[in-house]
């Protein structure tokens, strides 16, 4: 077994630039959301999506027991909104006008793709639990994408 150091490794990942996602559900009367750099295709028939949230998050329990969620890619112009998400303790959806998917759950109505999900499969992935959804639903919007990489924000030129 190999000896890797956590934050070398993390400074390593931290080299590929991703997109900016805020990921979204509702469980037991209330929404929930989080930000998320985590995400991916799987597959395109049957159409699956793949995302990670870390085991000591706090929406764990929601995202573990919830059937169905949403997943917003963001636009450059969304710092504001990926930074509310990613915060702790306020209600994240305050301000917000949301519209409402399969099984209740809260879809921003601003965003550069929203995929609406169902949840197939939970896997252990170490820190991390790897939720994969099928596709039940998208839209797209126009803009370009907002990027994080090496611990912050990003734009294309």
């Amino acid at each position: 077994m190999a000896n890797i150091d956590p934050m070398e490794f993390r400074s390593a990942l931290g080299k590929f630039a991703t997109g900016v996602t805020v990921i979204t559900c509702h469980h037991n009367g209330e929404d929930i959301g989080m930000t998320a750099s985590s995400f991916n295709s799987v597959s395109l028939d049957p159409a699956l999506v793949l995302w990670s949230i870390d085991k000591r998050a706090h929406s764990l329990s929601a995202f573990k027991a919830a059937e169905h969620f949403v997943v917003h890619v963001l636009g450059e112009e969304q710092m504001d909104l990926s930074n509310k998400f990613a915060s702790r303790g306020e209600d994240k959806f305050a301000g917000l006008d949301v519209a409402r998917g399969i099984n209740h759950a809260p879809m921003l109505n601003q965003y550069l793709a929203r995929f609406e999900c169902t949840t197939e499969h939970l896997y252990e992935g170490g820190d991390h639990l790897i939720v994969v959804g099928r596709v039940q639903a998208f839209a797209t919007g126009e803009g370009k994408p907002l990027l994080f990489q090496g611990g912050s924000y990003q734009k294309l030129a």
